[in-house]
């Protein structure tokens, strides 16, 4: 039953998709711009041209505290290039259409299904991680890192690589239902001076939880721009 479901989703939504073929780095997206919501100030625009735009699948990751509720300890997600997407209107809806199908498939299955699910697998390149590490800066803590070393075009490039800190956040125009987005500078790595976490759907945890219960993770897609860089 769960299989027919996730079959007849596919149907209703992958023909919105248009594929232009391979698209490693082979689109300009020099001239791209972000929309920010109006009337914000917790956001700024971006001081630096677009350097990637990236799909993200992936789980945002909670403990329960003592008070009762869920605090993040981080997220891990992977990162495909929609640079040449972008214009369209499948650039627009990617993130609802992967969360429609991410969200419903058992958890040990990984996120590159869904793009192959879609016929996007020669499409969208998976360019990159996105995870936490210990603050570099103050040695505890964690700290939001970007990773292109290992894939698509800029795999083997050591500096490939960007570590942010939060420079402002805004709760999430489409609900409470979806994780916040977000602005970031660059800590350190060549990839990006900026990043934004932007069309976000899903990754937020319940309002309350038992001290002590485990760790949970729960499923996002989002896009994240990284703009500036020097690789």
């Amino acid at each position: 039953m769960v299989v027919f479901s996730l079959i007849s989703l596919l149907f209703a939504t992958s023909n919105v998709f248009a594929a232009p073929g391979n698209t490693e780095r082979s689109c300009n997206i020099s001239n791209a711009k972000l929309t920010l919501p109006r009337n914000q100030t917790a956001l700024t625009n971006p001081s630096f041209p677009p350097a990637f735009i990236t799909v993200a699948l992936g789980v945002q990751n909670y403990t329960c505290t003592d008070a009762g509720t869920f605090t993040s300890v981080g997220a891990v997600a992977e990162l495909f290039d929609i640079s040449c997407l972008f214009g369209t209107s499948s650039f627009d809806t990617i993130q609802d259409r992967f969360f429609t199908i991410w969200s419903q498939l058992p958890n040990n299955v990984p996120a590159s299904s869904v793009v192959t699910l879609f016929g996007l697998d020669r499409t969208l390149t998976n360019v990159g991680e996105h995870y936490f590490i210990t603050n570099p800066i103050t040695g505890s803590g964690l700290s939001p890192k970007w990773d292109f070393t290992s894939r698509g075009a800029t795999s083997g490039n050591r500096n490939a690589f960007v570590v942010g800190a939060r420079a402002g956040g805004l709760p999430a125009p489409t609900g409470p239902q979806d994780i916040d987005w977000l602005q970031l500078t660059r800590v350190q790595g060549s990839l990006a001076d900026e990043v934004f976490r932007v069309d976000t759907r899903g990754g937020q945890p319940p309002a309350s939880c038992t001290p002590g219960s485990p760790l949970i993770t729960v499923k996002y897609t989002s896009k994240y721009w990284l703009f500036g860089g020097s690789i």
